[in-house]
C-alpha cells in the first residue's frame, strides 16, 4: 500500500522548474507586465517581470513544468491585448527542488 500510494503521488507531482525571459517588441506602455502577472497568478507561478532600458521585458517564471510551459507559450504567442511580441528568448532554464519566490511581482526599473 505504501508503494502504491507513493507512486501515486509521485506521478501526480508535476517537476518544478525555472525559466528566465526577455520578451522583445511593443511590450511596454500596454500593460504587458501587468497582464504578465495576472497570467503567472491564474496558473499559480512565481518570480517576477520588468520593464528594462532597451524597451524589452525580462523576468523569471517558476512553478510546475505544465503551467511553465503554458506561460512560456503565452509570452511568446500572446501577451497583453495592445502588445505586439516580436520573440521571446528564454535563458536558465533549469529543474528546481522548491520555487525561489513567494509570488509574482512586477519590479521597477533599477531593481534587480
Amino acid at each position: 500500500k505504501q508503494w502504491y500510494q507513493r507512486r501515486v503521488r509521485g506521478s501526480l507531482m508535476a517537476k518544478l522548474m525555472s525559466a528566465n525571459f526577455k520578451v522583445y517588441g511593443k511590450v511596454q506602455q500596454v500593460f504587458f507586465r501587468k497582464c504578465t502577472k495576472e497570467r503567472a497568478d491564474e496558473l499559480h507561478l512565481v518570480g517576477w517581470c520588468k520593464n528594462e532600458p532597451d524597451k524589452t521585458v525580462t523576468g523569471v517564471i517558476q512553478g510546475p513544468q505544465p503551467e511553465v510551459t503554458l506561460m512560456k507559450e503565452w509570452l511568446t504567442k500572446t501577451g497583453s491585448p495592445k502588445s505586439r511580441i516580436d520573440s521571446c528568448k528564454f535563458t536558465i532554464e533549469r529543474d528546481l527542488e522548491k520555487v525561489e519566490f513567494s509570488g509574482f511581482e512586477i519590479k521597477r526599473r533599477g531593481m534587480s
